[in-house]
């Protein structure tokens, strides 16, 4: 059916578009209620719920919840329930560790005062005050178009249609998107949302800047043995099973109720497409120094999630005609800290009071370049200006001399407010970082035992990813031929290895091989977009309502 075929969008108008029911998008809208009540404001949230697809470590530092909702602390339900009681920074080798005395890590590093959480949960107790103070939260309906005036300025977006067949016909249940349109919208989709990668491209938002770098951080939830549970604690390691030259790290954090969390960090950057960052986690479980919490103990959950990595060097223009973009599609994580919650919520706030401002004045579908101009003097710009060298510093010289070093530049911007290497570049993007198969050896993993290490399928059905099957494929590869002849045969086929969820495989059909995209599994961590070694993978969304549906993460 073409496109002048379809029938015509329901339109709704509201002061305010806000894509995203993550902590940026949520706390914009709680701060433009706070501010004028009688601003229109509507976030939309592509998974099934609030919190359905948000998934982080998450230990959270308050100081934006505090300036968003100050006396939080005095109400009753808040997900706030676990301080930090103790800090731990584990160095792994093969068979031992080393623990690193607290009094060498930089202030910023110390965890005092911050909360282990579930942000999905903080992100559903977000929306219930949002929701209190008049904001329209539509859960289930992705945004996959932007909207433009005439001027070429962002004037909304249209959410995806539903009912659509495999072969891209309207089925029997076909109904036509939604058009939400704004004086202003903001964008806070979460690391390399598809709009956001839209509007970066089309108003040229990182020209001047360096290449946007990411991780990819796996987690499980697990229900331990109360002798192997210290609530409060937060243990933080590096070394194996990553080699010396991969970046990565894992975590260990103890919530309430018998709860860790565990997760495990690779950096995108990494060179050897043997590498397969679900196994490196399983093995990590497997250590002297870690299996033990987790004997005799029930895995909960599971999921995925790119994180962004690139900082302050990395950070595109968050101004546009019509909009900006806020958090995680900012890129706004501290990477050393592994936080990006704060600043998200307090670049929600920033985004939020200049619209504000903005419609007040009069405005409208113009560039609230306050925005662009002002985040780098708040403490966003702050935070991040800070440890902006240390993963550049990590990636040139490897984990022992890079985490070294990146430590005495944190020192000195501590003490001095000063780098000795004043701002390094990042250099190639993580696509370019991989190399040839022919350059590197087969990586041996060891079959999981089903009891501490598990396979990748059993894994997603803990995710609760849910797709409908009779839907066009959400992952599309622009040239399939390419696909075979370089990712494949120069590359050897990481697409197989580096998706959490068993996305990808290469089949033998008549003789030759065949790429089979398994879309149902996907967990919407978008790695495939990022790492494919030709850019050859758009990652799209599903009808909205799809994907993971995370408890507890």
């Amino acid at each position: 059916m073409n496109a002048q075929d379809l029938p015509e969008r329901e339109m709704m108008e509201f002061d305010v578009v806000i894509v995203g029911g993550g902590p940026a998008g949520l706390s914009a809208a709680i701060r433009l209620k706070q501010v004028d009540p009688e601003l229109s404001v509507v976030v939309l949230e592509k998974g099934s719920e609030v919190g359905a697809h948000i998934l982080s470590g998450a230990v959270v530092d308050p100081v934006g919840i505090d300036a968003l909702l100050p006396g939080w602390r005095d109400e009753e339900g808040h997900p706030f329930r676990t301080p930090v009681t103790a800090d731990h920074f584990l160095f792994l080798g093969p068979a031992g560790s080393v623990r690193l005395p607290n009094v060498m890590m930089p202030p910023l590093m110390s965890n005092h005062g911050n909360y282990i959480v579930s942000l999905g949960n903080v992100c559903r107790w977000l929306a219930e005050k949002a929701e209190a103070l008049g904001v329209e939260i539509y859960p289930g309906f992705a945004a996959t178009e932007v909207l433009y005036n005439d001027e070429g300025a962002v004037i909304g977006v249209a959410t995806g249609d539903m009912g659509i067949g495999r072969t891209g016909e309207p089925g029997p249940n076909y109904t036509r998107g939604m058009a939400l349109l704004g004086k202003y919208t903001l964008i806070g989709e979460g690391v390399r949302g598809s709009l956001a990668k839209q509007l970066i491209r089309k108003f040229r938002l990182s020209d001047g800047r360096e290449p946007q770098k990411f991780g990819i951080g796996l987690k499980e939830l697990w229900q331990v043995k109360p002798e192997n549970h210290r609530p409060g604690l937060v243990q933080h390691s590096f070394g194996w099973p990553l080699g010396m030259k991969t970046g990565g790290g894992s975590f260990l954090y103890h919530l309430e109720d018998n709860l860790v969390a565990v997760g495990f960090v690779v950096h995108l950057n990494y060179k050897n497409p043997y590498l397969h960052p679900f196994e490196e986690f399983q093995r990590f479980k497997t250590h002297p120094s870690i299996r033990g919490t987790f004997e005799g103990g029930k895995r909960l959950s599971y999921g995925a999630r790119a994180i962004t990595e690139g900082g302050y060097q990395s950070v595109p223009r968050l101004s546009f005609p019509g909009g900006a973009l806020i958090g995680c599609s900012a890129g706004l994580v501290n990477v050393p800290r592994i936080k990006g919650s704060h600043n998200a919520v307090l670049s929600g706030m920033l985004a939020a009071d200049r619209i504000a401002a903005a419609i007040a004045a009069g405005r409208a579908n113009d560039e609230p370049v306050e925005i662009e101009n002002e985040w780098r003097q708040t403490p966003i710009g702050q935070d991040l200006k800070r440890v902006r060298n240390v993963k550049p510093l990590w990636s040139r010289f490897g984990t022992g001399v890079g985490i070294a070093l990146g430590g005495l530049d944190m020192w000195t911007n501590q003490l001095f407010g000063l780098s000795l290497f004043r701002t390094l570049k990042h250099g190639k993007t993580d696509a370019a970082s991989l190399e040839p198969a022919a350059r590197h050896e087969r990586i041996d993993y060891p079959k999981p035992d089903g009891v501490l290490t598990f396979d990748r399928l059993s894994s997603v059905f803990l995710s609760n990813t849910n797709h409908e099957e009779d839907q066009p494929v959400h992952l599309k590869v622009r040239d399939m031929e390419l696909q075979k002849r370089s990712e494949l045969e120069v590359y050897g086929g990481p697409s197989t290895r580096y998706c959490p969820a068993g996305v990808y495989e290469w089949v033998d059909k008549d003789g030759e091989p065949a790429f089979v995209i398994n879309a149902q599994n996907c967990v919407h961590c978008k790695t495939c977009d990022i790492k494919d070694p030709n850019q050859n993978i758009d990652w799209v969304p599903p009808q909205g309502g799809e994907g993971p549906l995370y408890q507890n993460m």
